[in-house]
């Protein structure tokens, strides 16, 4: 599933080449991808004619602007989903789930496995949380300045259960998943199963600093691809390459040199290091 590095990848490469650009029309192929307006004839009809004026990410969310009074068009890629920039004559992958033609025969397509990925259109003038719904439950961003360590062990104090699963929680760090709470949780040297009363302040401060260390570094590399995620431009991310634990059972730690375990919590798999992570 894309996390908070891919979909910022992809807000990125948003604004580099869809600023400006006026819908001109639109073609839903799979009608349950639109989210609301619940015809997806009336989402083409909403968005047609406005221009994108900006793209931002809320977590895993993204939020285009739309000029005129357009209101704003919303996307989550959940487990599968692309945003494409391509010229309309490229050939139609399987997967397509909506069109938004552009001037110029571009459009931007998303492409969609799993079909779990969703769009809105936002009337203008209506709050965004009340049409997506999902916002109004994010935590705060891991790269604002209300996240700080006084914040997360707010967050953790009382919760009576592993870390990694914690940090899964999008109302504890919006953003953040599978991938980047492996590579957090080694960076601060932490092991996945401590649990959240258990940590002290010296562990959740490094755990703060190692959340946006990572998610950093992820962003410059252009996100992870392991299976799906491709940027705008279909290029995959390269932060795989480099990652310290996550998908890297039995490989030797790149710190200590030894291998690499996994296990499961919560039916998710955790990757760590025993000898760099510890439960204190």
């Amino acid at each position: 599933m894309p996390e908070l590095p891919e979909v910022e990848t992809v807000r990125r490469g948003l604004n580099q080449f869809t600023l400006n650009q006026k819908i001109t029309g639109g073609d839903v192929l799979l009608h349950r991808t639109i989210a609301y307006p619940s015809s997806p004839s009336e989402f083409v009809t909403a968005i047609q004619g406005s221009a994108i004026a900006a793209w931002h990410r809320r977590g895993k969310y993204l939020l285009a602007e739309l000029s005129d009074s357009g209101g704003a068009l919303g996307v989550h890629l959940r487990m599968t989903g692309q945003l494409l920039w391509l010229q309309q004559d490229e050939p139609l992958h399987k997967h397509t789930r909506v069109r938004l033609f552009m001037a110029e025969n571009r459009e931007l397509r998303f492409v969609d496995q799993r079909t779990f990925g969703q769009m809105w259109w936002v009337p203008p003038d209506v709050p965004v949380e009340s049409v997506m719904t999902g916002l109004g439950k994010l935590a705060v961003d891991p790269f604002s300045a209300e996240f700080t360590t006084e914040y997360l062990a707010t967050k953790l104090q009382k919760r009576r259960r592993p870390i990694k699963t914690a940090l899964l929680d999008q109302s504890v760090v919006a953003g953040l998943g599978n991938i980047y709470a492996d590579e957090a949780l080694f960076l601060s040297g932490v092991l996945p199963n401590t649990l959240c009363t258990d940590l002290h302040q010296e562990q959740i401060e490094r755990l703060r600093s190692s959340i946006i260390q990572v998610l950093q570094t992820s962003i410059e590399a252009g996100g992870t691809t392991f299976s799906n995620f491709l940027n705008v431009k279909g290029v995959n991310g390269n932060y795989g390459g480099v990652a310290f634990v996550y998908n890297r059972d039995g490989e030797p730690c790149r710190v200590c040199g030894t291998a690499i375990k996994r296990t499961k919590l919560a039916g998710r798999s955790s990757h760590f290091c025993e000898q760099c992570q510890r439960a204190s």
